[in-house]
């Protein structure tokens, strides 16, 4: 879900070589629930192997970071700890989205309709998600283990310098500080949505200075903003607040305690409240809990861990794994001999 501001932030369009070499910490659930929703089946159900054992979050998790490793990109992967107590309510609306899609999954009368409904019921267990660490740690990948929200810990290490951009769907790291955000890291150019249907996609570099500029605000206005459009903390922000409304409001009243105040007093207004506390929010995006305690040391590729994972355990095509593997260790040459002929 994250921030609802997409209308009015401004981004450039880029291509893949322009992050070459880059290191870019990306949100691990972000990521691993677009795989398990979209990846699917004719008739809507995940990828399973012969153990019928999930393996669409691996799948998309393999394929996409070998293609971005060939083209020379470093990726940090970063996972969630423990959810703030504020995104209960969030956690709570989304599982009853599920329970509302499952029950209609089990109605549905065709193949089409019972697509359109499992998509929906996508969930992410513990063992997904360690065996997802699993794969990473076998391609050599950093992984970095949040104590709490993965977006605040990747924007962390931007701010830190110890990462070039985060990489996330969603616009919360703009809101925790990162310098660069990046959307749509994918070679693909179009992306598959939860409803079957495809639209054309392109990645995005969006940075925060020039966010700020060209809505004239400062990161303590723009986490406010965010905040009255609705974030994860306070799904569906003040009723009747969109974005525009919103940054209107933010200018003209500039400093968190008066913009709060001003809605309030119009909510009275209107016989109406607000029904969250915005100052708890407000102190989630601006004093996160992150750590410093992370390394970032990549490693070479493990192919026997690798092949023992995917081929063994998940009947994974042992051809298809040689072929992706092929193309990283071409890319990693590719890049050396680009070196050297750039110091000589």
């Amino acid at each position: 879900m994250g921030l609802q501001i997409s209308e009015i932030v401004p981004r450039e369009e880029i291509s893949l070589e322009d992050l070459r070499g880059k290191v870019i910490a990306v949100d691990a659930f972000n990521t691993l629930y677009q795989f398990i929703t979209t990846i699917r089946q004719p008739d809507g159900m995940p990828l399973t192997d012969k153990k019928n054992q999930i393996t669409s979050h691996l799948s998309g998790l393999f394929y996409r970071t070998t293609n971005l490793m060939t083209h020379g990109l470093k990726l940090v992967f970063v996972f969630d700890g423990k959810a703030p107590d504020l995104k209960a309510k969030t956690h709570e609306h989304r599982r009853e989205v599920k329970e509302e899609a499952a029950i209609k999954f089990e109605t549905a009368e065709t193949v089409e309709e019972k697509a359109k409904y499992a998509a929906r019921i996508s969930f992410l267990t513990s063992e997904m998600i360690d065996e997802s660490k699993e794969l990473l740690q076998a391609l050599g990948i950093p992984v970095v283990q949040a104590p709490s929200e993965g977006e605040s810990q990747a924007a962390f290490m931007a701010k830190k310098g110890d990462v070039f951009a985060c990489a996330s769907q969603d616009y919360d790291s703009l809101a925790f500080g990162a310098p660069i955000l990046i959307r749509n890291l994918t070679l693909a150019r179009k992306r598959k949505l939860p409803s079957g249907l495809s639209v054309p996609i392109q990645t995005e570099f969006i940075e925060l200075q020039k966010v700020l500029d060209s809505m004239q605000i400062d990161i303590d206005q723009l986490i406010c903003l965010g905040i009255l459009v609705g974030t994860d903390y306070n799904p569906g922000g003040v009723k009747g607040l969109g974005p525009k409304k919103s940054l209107q409001i933010v200018r003209q009243h500039k400093y968190p305690a008066v913009i709060f105040k001003a809605v309030e007093s119009q909510l009275n207004e209107q016989g109406a409240k607000m029904e969250f506390d915005w100052q708890k929010i407000f102190e989630l995006f601006k004093k996160p809990d992150v750590t410093s305690k992370y390394s970032l040391k990549f490693k070479e590729i493990d192919e026997d861990k690798l092949k023992k994972l995917l081929v063994k355990d998940h009947d994974f095509s042992e051809d298809r794994v040689d072929s992706a593997l092929k193309k990283v260790y071409a890319g990693k040459e590719e890049m050396q001999q680009a070196s050297l002929k750039k110091f000589f």
